[in-house]
């Protein structure tokens, strides 16, 4: 593996998951510090972050590594991915410069840079990160992409590995309402990387809001909510804008919040949630503060996650 970009990119899935939950278990065990590598992981967003940068920025001191973090959208110059543009307006940087200098500071790069919901086709080309995969000498991390969120989808595998109570757990992946346009990149990785699981996974959404159906291809989808909870072992809610009616998102569905009336249709379900969350809007207190949720689980295991990633792009130098 020579870069992170998507669920794809490891050779064995499965193997993956079980490798992150061994290093996380040594890790924990044995309080096991790694020597200096003397390599530095420069991290740069283009858009908000709270779990995934410091949970990367700890992954990669846990193995000795130093960091670089530079914020795009207000401390560096506007960036140009057009070839052949006359820069005369307010993007002052080229990727090829931009790139290229970064390859000789930094000897990993973690990239985190959000659809633009505009246009479907420029986010499903994934123009930033393509862009620093191709100037770039060095290898890069996906810290969340227009169309995918690998490192969250590698930490939701292992908590659901950790905290199943059978050996093939119903797992439902729920839309929820938001008052923002949302991307499809955390759902998006999260049913590619359920694919690969011993799971029994199905997904339910207001007809408008179904996803992309070539990754949803095979999974048992209902528009109606209540039916699919029932019996349910795992519950992952996350909002996301229409894909069809790209980046559209309507005001008319707040019934689809999470309750614990919609929980107790559920195996005594555990509560699945990427964060942040919208309180009461996407799911109530009552599913929040309840023992059975695992917000906080999947977050911790964001460390686990991105720590495997990164030593497995150094073991491959």
């Amino acid at each position: 593996m020579k870069q992170f970009i998507t669920i794809d990119d490891f050779e064995d899935v499965n193997f993956a998951i079980k490798e992150t939950l061994n290093l996380k278990n040594n890790y924990l065990n044995n309080k096991k510090y790694y020597k200096n590598t003397n390599r530095t992981l420069g991290m740069i967003f283009f858009n908000p972050s709270l779990r995934t940068r410091l949970s990367t920025q700890k992954a990669a001191h846990n193995i000795g590594l130093k960091t670089m973090i530079m914020n795009f959208s207000n401390e560096a110059w506007a960036l140009e991915f057009e070839n052949g543009t006359k820069m005369s307006g307010l993007r002052s940087e080229h990727i090829k410069e931009a790139a290229a200098v970064i390859s000789e500071y930094c000897d990993m790069l973690a990239i985190r840079a959000f659809a633009s919901l505009n246009n479907k086709e420029k986010d499903e080309s994934e123009v930033v990160i393509k862009s620093f995969l191709k100037y770039s000498k060095i290898p890069i991390i996906n810290m969340e992409s227009a169309t995918a969120h690998p490192l969250q989808a590698l930490a939701d595998a292992i908590t659901i590995i950790e905290n199943k109570s059978k050996k093939r757990p119903k797992v439902l992946l729920t839309w929820a309402p938001h008052p923002k346009a949302l991307p499809q990149a955390v759902p998006n990785s999260f049913v590619k990387i359920m694919k690969h699981m011993d799971v029994e996974l199905s997904i339910t959404q207001p007809k408008e809001f179904e996803l992309n159906p070539i990754i949803t291809k095979d999974i048992k989808l209902y528009h109606n909510q209540s039916e699919a909870f029932k019996d349910v072992d795992f519950v992952y809610a996350k909002n996301w804008s229409s894909y069809k009616n790209y980046g559209h998102i309507s005001k008319g569905n707040d019934d689809w919040i999470i309750n614990k009336e919609k929980m107790n249709l559920t195996n005594d379900a555990k509560f699945m949630h990427c964060l942040p969350i919208r309180r009461n809007i996407v799911a109530s207190d009552e599913v929040l503060d309840n023992k059975n949720s695992l917000v906080i689980k999947q977050a911790e295991n964001r460390i686990y996650s991105a720590q495997y990633v990164i030593e497995k792009l150094l073991k491959n130098e």
